[in-house]
């Protein structure tokens, strides 16, 4: 069975402006998103699964749908809402912040029945990262607890034009993952690579491994993090900027003993707009991979 890939996607109305993110970053009027989906179909992937918010839904399947890729990829769509919250539990009066990455996830358990990677709708990943990502989603078919993700070179997804935060990876021998570290402004100093929190400032090397928010589960995620979040939200679920993000879930797992993440290694780069001032650059490596014919 082909693998599914489940793009994040609900996020786009509030940080554009309703879907200026289809803005077309490629030569043709292509958005990033065309990108990650085309890498897909060519990696072997049979379905796309969008989650998005009902407020731009209309929008978003107009532009969105298996006919934007000549029907070579079967094309669903899931939604997250506040209000989309296990029984017995209701949004904090005053909450307008989105419960994060892994309750987006979770609006997939019902349409998703195959191992299945997970991107964010709006960066731009690489060909070669959805076909290892393929490539090892493709032998967990009858597997459970058996994850991964592509990890990338830290100095290969920085932004020239402002800190952004990683979640940097501990890897072992046997290249799986022992657990994720948060960092927030990490940018390039005088001296090096360096994160910045309340004590200081503090180096990572170049090489260091970090997410990108591309990661492969199999099925068995869905009820897992079901539970995690019903436990999320007797401890957390009154605050009003609580999220409940992947990588939390990801390391309560292997904490547990629940389940392994083989760290798979990629020669793709990351890039994406995390500033407006990223727009020409991520513009220009666009042009110039279709010059050398790759798109």
């Amino acid at each position: 069975m082909k693998p599914t890939l489940l793009v994040l996607a609900a996020g786009m109305g509030s940080r554009y402006g309703g879907l200026k993110q289809m803005d077309g970053v490629g030569p043709h009027g292509e958005a990033i998103l065309d990108y990650s989906v085309t890498d897909a179909i060519r990696a072997g992937f049979g379905k796309v699964v969008f989650v998005i918010r009902h407020s731009f839904d209309e929008d978003f399947r107009k532009v969105f749908n298996s006919e934007r890729w000549n029907n070579r990829i079967k094309v669903e769509y899931v939604y997250q809402e506040l209000d989309k919250l296990p029984e017995g539990f209701s949004v904090p009066e005053g909450r307008e912040k989105p419960w994060g990455t892994n309750h987006a996830v979770l609006m997939a358990a019902d349409v998703i029945h195959e191992p299945f990677a997970i991107i964010n709708a709006d960066d731009f990943y690489g060909g070669d990262a959805f076909k290892v990502m393929a490539d090892y989603l493709l032998t967990l078919e009858h597997s459970e607890g058996k994850y991964c993700m592509v990890g990338y070179r830290l100095e290969n997804t920085l932004s020239e034009n402002g800190a952004v935060s990683r979640g940097v990876c501990k890897v072992d021998a046997d290249g799986l993952l022992i657990g994720m570290d948060e960092r927030t402004s990490i940018a390039r100093t005088a001296d090096g690579i360096a994160y910045t929190d309340a004590e200081g400032q503090h180096p990572l090397p170049a090489d260091a491994t970090v997410s990108m928010n591309l990661f492969g589960f199999t099925p068995d995620y869905f009820p897992k993090s079901q539970k995690l979040f019903i436990d999320f939200l007797k401890e957390k679920g009154g605050e009003l900027k609580s999220e409940y993000y992947i990588p939390y879930a990801v390391n309560t797992f292997i904490g547990n003993g629940s389940a392994t993440m083989m760290v798979l290694k990629t020669t793709a780069k990351w890039f994406g707009v995390t500033y407006k001032e990223d727009r020409p650059m991520v513009v220009e490596r666009l042009r110039k991979l279709h010059e050398q014919g790759v798109y």
